[in-house]
């Protein structure tokens, strides 16, 4: 099975959700949830969850759980494949 990681610079409390990828290659990721409770890092993976097609499962935050910048671990798909179904 398929397993990647990618980084992702959250920015929650936006107007809008929001996913662009940045000249770096760092997807930066807006939410209107609060960085309370955990609830942007809730909103973040239901976000790429259905962004990607993918169950929520398939998804976790290996590093900076409490932290803007964080590193997803994604199952089933590949980097361009990921890449490819967040362009669309």
């Amino acid at each position: 099975m398929k397993n990647c990681s990618i980084e992702i610079r959250l920015k929650p409390r936006a107007k809008k959700d929001q996913i662009q990828l940045s000249e770096d290659g760092t997807l930066e990721v807006s939410v209107t949830s609060p960085p309370v409770d955990n609830k942007a890092n809730q909103h973040l993976i239901k976000l790429l969850a259905d962004k990607l097609d993918l169950p929520k499962r398939s998804l976790e935050i290996i590093r900076g759980e409490h932290c803007r910048n964080k590193v997803i671990s994604v199952e089933g798909l590949s980097g361009d494949e990921i890449i490819q179904r967040l362009k669309q």
